[in-house]
């Protein structure tokens, strides 16, 4: 099953795509079975369109991939597909998730 879900960032898009793909913030936003295989880097489809995707070899049913583009105010939209059982549940979440490592992110920097 694949889940879709979209959520608008008070962040610049290059912050909140650099947050998504560094791989020491990776296991606070992605699931679990994303993290399996030690938080390795994403494939970065289009550094560009600001596009990765995350893949598992532990959990092969599993995916992510991230679009972040430019929003209204110097913000941020990010478009989550996510694959994976039980994964219509999550892709809100890992959102969020993701949402609350930019904001720290920010406040650390």
């Amino acid at each position: 099953m694949v889940a879709h879900a979209e959520r608008g960032m008070s962040a610049p898009p290059e912050v909140v795509f650099n947050t998504a793909i560094d791989p020491d913030r990776a296991a606070a936003w992605l699931p679990e079975p994303l993290r399996l295989d030690g938080g390795r880097r994403p494939e970065l489809v289009s550094v560009e369109q600001l596009r990765a995707t995350w893949y598992s070899d532990s959990a092969p049913d599993w995916s992510a991939e991230i679009l972040v583009e430019s929003a209204d105010a110097g913000g941020a939209r990010v478009r989550l597909d996510l694959a994976g059982v039980d994964a219509d549940g999550l892709a809100e979440e890992t959102l969020a998730n993701l949402a609350r490592e930019v904001a720290d992110n920010l406040t650390a920097g």
